[in-house]
């Protein structure tokens, strides 16, 4: 933040009400939230959760314009038992649920050819570029084919939304052009993505909300969510899922337990650490792992720069981690396809949690 933004949040900060009543009112971190919505540089802002060494700092819901996929749902007040979109938070998830699946011995190792998955495009599969193609590619985006989501998802040119409305969802992503070799540049593809869900589905003989509810939500505990389907019925691997903004939250501290919950083992130390190795760089500054971003920033509490993950989707929704400071964060937002959706979460991870926590 600028400096003259530091000082209109606290110029602020002492004369604006706390607009929800999970928030403490001597909280720094809510009054400055509230100094940014008040001041116009934090817009949109649904939902903020942070718990820092297993204790929640601040729990905050706010109301405003929301969406269930891109279909209005007016004015919401949140609370902690309302849905919210997850939008590409969804792909991180699904990242968690191939972890398991493979624990489980039900998906191929990461290393195996990607057209071996789809028998029925054994046509694509004589392309010796596309035969190289890995799991692993997808995973961590690097497939090196053309795919367009800069544009908004209200234009049937976006790649995911073209996907969707295709005959064929997984033909149409195994059969797009290359724009360079596979393995070698980060392109952000919600394409990759449903290639994951489809072998999950395959592999476990369940949909992808049946086997996430089996396998990683009741374990968690989390009894309601809703999970988006396209026109031929399958569900959004890279952007369908909603959740309560604290079963969210479980997700994080089920990452920061390194995937035991209640002394559960849910997801492997070893998915996890390997999802969490930075691979490639993004085209938003950051490292990248199997759906999942990588940062590093400094906080008081610690010396030095720490890293921190991140579940990132469109419209400012977040989950922000930062496994060395104990710290989860949720940041759930109504920005939907607005060029400065990042601007509202990425403030209040960066000059409000991470500068606030407690020693």
């Amino acid at each position: 933040m600028s400096t003259k933004g530091r000082r209109t949040f606290a110029m602020l900060a002492g004369t604006v009400a706390m607009s929800s009543p999970a928030a403490s009112a001597d909280s720094p971190m809510s009054v400055q939230i509230d100094a940014g919505i008040h001041s116009g540089q934090l817009r949109d802002v649904h939902v903020v959760i942070v718990e820092h060494g297993g204790r929640v700092l601040l729990e905050r819901y706010d109301a405003g314009s929301d969406e269930a996929w891109g279909r209005p749902l007016g004015v919401v007040t949140f609370a902690p038992e309302t849905l919210h979109d997850l939008r590409s938070v969804t792909k991180s998830i699904v990242g968690l649920l191939y972890g398991i699946a493979l624990d489980r011995g039900l998906v191929p190792p990461v290393d195996t050819p990607l057209l071996a998955q789809f028998p029925q495009y054994a046509d694509l599969a004589t392309d010796p570029q596309r035969a190289r193609l890995t799991v692993l590619n997808a995973l961590n985006m690097t497939l090196g084919m053309e795919w367009d989501e800069q544009r908004p998802y209200t234009d049937p040119a976006n790649s995911e939304i073209a996907m969707e409305r295709a005959p064929d969802r997984y033909r149409f992503v195994l059969d797009r052009p290359f724009v360079t070799e596979p393995g070698t540049r980060w392109i952000y593809s919600g394409g990759a993505v449903a290639l994951i869900g489809a072998i999950i589905a395959k592999g476990t003989r369940l949909t992808l909300p049946e086997f996430a509810r089996q396998a990683l939500f009741a374990p968690l505990e989390i009894t309601t969510f809703e999970w988006a389907t396209g026109q031929d019925g399958v569900a959004s691997a890279a952007s369908g899922l909603r959740l309560r903004p604290p079963d969210l939250l479980r997700v994080g501290e089920l990452v920061l337990a390194g995937g035991i919950w209640k002394g559960q083992r849910v997801v492997s130390r070893a998915w996890l650490d390997a999802s969490f190795e930075p691979v490639v760089t993004t085209d938003r500054g950051l490292q990248y792992g199997r759906l999942w971003y990588i940062g590093e920033d400094a906080t008081p509490v610690l010396p030095g720069k720490h890293r921190w993950l991140a579940a990132i989707g469109n419209g400012g929704q977040r989950l922000y981690l930062m496994p060395d400071a104990e710290l989860a964060t949720v940041v759930l937002c109504g920005a939907y396809n607005r060029a400065d959706q990042s601007q509202a979460p990425s403030r209040i991870w960066r000059e409000i949690v991470l500068p606030n926590l407690p020693a």
